[in-house]
């Protein structure tokens, strides 16, 4: 198993488990000297999904594989009908 530094993996691009593209890794949130979740920046066709929102911050728990793409599991995005927490403008 290969460890990867948190800084090699910024930019990767973010994949649903069923395929869909989602957006670009752009920052980890650490809690405790651990992983707590991560903030994407989402492109594509789920920019729609998530009501113009241009970021989420997806706990890290619902990441199922780290290489050279990320892949998070569907369950983890928002449905089209809840509301969901933006990240900020200048966050982004």
């Amino acid at each position: 198993m290969r460890i990867k530094k948190l800084s090699e993996v910024m930019g990767t691009k973010v994949y649903t488990d069923s395929g869909e593209f989602f957006g670009e890794v752009e920052e980890a949130n650490l809690m405790e000297n651990k992983v707590d979740g991560w903030r994407i920046k989402v492109g594509g066709l789920m920019s729609s999904l998530i009501g113009g929102a241009r970021g989420v911050i997806i706990p890290h728990q619902f990441v199922k594989a780290v290489g050279d793409i990320f892949i998070i599991n569907k369950a983890a995005l928002p449905s089209p009908d809840v509301d969901i927490e933006e990240v900020p403008a200048d966050l982004m």
